[in-house]
């Protein structure tokens, strides 16, 4: 049975605030229909923030965060035009730029004579320095609200950043203190934080470097994926040999076959078939993989090992990914078992 701890990562995340019915299906489709899914959503990047010139010293073609004071509204004449509103700090003055605004939401956001971080690309047009459609305006008191290193996530069609990100931060936020399952030496030795340290560091980067691959907190999410994936695997085999199964000696029909063989098995072809043999007499049922270069003598190894179910008085079954190679398959099979009889 699920703890209790861990039902909030299980919720879906039409539960999470402003992910309505048309949200869910498009998070979904990059993440997952769980809290756990936006969890587990790594940033693929990283927007850096972290350049706060003057507006003296900003620079066309770089993004930047400025605190500039409002100086006035500038609404369009038509809808063709853009509205904007000029800003400026004690060097000079920038324009911010919106088309097809709504002058009360900008008059709201921007009013006259207070100040605002505005983090946005800076360009240049016809000499004036101008922010279209400024991606963060913040009131200084927000300044917490304005990362300077933001992350950036996977998107589809019709989901944007922002809410995406919002849908993350609640997701992550939810993240539950669990007690600590890695062995304490392991964790020292690699100075891993704990997961839900780990969890949140990896959604909220200081640096570009920060989203490396060798970093303490995804070093530690990935042993963590790792570990999981083993004892789930671990915890199958088990049941697996809780469920008896047939016992299928050894038998003269793969032996035969063996001595109709235009060549000799190697040691590894015949180490792999002693190792089947000993599952198959064993009475426990086998999960093995085959493991061989291409034209290693797999195929061989398999037919054998299905003629001792076949002497058993049993059936076997030889799956092919593809047609063409199911009928080169059976074209070896039926080389190899016509002799026999």
């Amino acid at each position: 049975m699920r703890p209790e701890i861990l039902f909030p990562l299980f919720r879906t995340v039409g539960s999470l605030k402003g992910v309505g019915p048309k949200i869910a299906p498009l998070i979904a489709k990059v993440a997952g229909e769980r809290v756990r899914d936006l969890v587990f959503l790594p940033p693929t990047g990283v927007v850096d923030r972290r350049y706060q010139p003057k507006v003296i010293e900003a620079e066309p073609g770089r993004l930047a965060t400025l605190r500039l004071r409002v100086v006035g509204h500038q609404p369009s004449p038509n809808r063709r035009q853009p509205y904007r509103v000029i800003a400026a700090d004690a060097t000079g003055e920038v324009a911010l730029v919106y088309f097809h605004a709504s002058r009360p939401y900008l008059e709201k956001l921007l009013p006259p004579g207070e100040e605002r971080l505005v983090s946005g690309l800076v360009e240049d047009y016809r000499g004036q320095l101008q922010i279209t459609h400024p991606d963060h305006v913040v009131s200084p008191d927000e300044a917490d609200e304005l990362p300077l290193i933001e992350p950036v996530y996977p998107l589809t069609a019709g989901l944007t950043a922002r809410t995406l990100r919002r849908a993350v931060d609640q997701a992550v936020a939810g993240v539950p203190d669990l007690p600590e399952w890695l062995n304490g030496p392991l964790q020292r030795r690699h100075g891993w934080p704990g997961w839900a340290e780990a969890v949140r560091g990896v959604h909220a980067p200081a640096a570009p470097e920060d989203l490396e691959p060798l970093t303490p907190a995804r070093q530690r999410l990935a042993y963590d994926e790792l570990l999981a994936n083993q004892l789930a695997l671990v915890l199958v085999r088990a049941k697996q040999k809780r469920r008896p199964g047939p016992v299928i000696p050894a038998g003269d029909l793969a032996a035969k076959a063996i001595d109709l063989l235009p060549y000799q098995l190697t040691g590894s072809q015949r180490q792999a078939l002693a190792e089947i043999g000993g599952d198959l007499a064993s009475g426990q049922r086998m999960q093995r993989l085959l493991q061989g270069d291409v034209g290693s003598g797999k195929t061989v190894v398999a037919l054998l090992a299905m003629l001792e179910a076949v002497a058993a008085g049993g059936q076997a079954a030889l799956m092919a990914p593809t047609e063409i190679l199911a009928e080169q398959h059976y074209a070896n099979l039926v080389r190899y078992i016509e002799p026999l009889g």
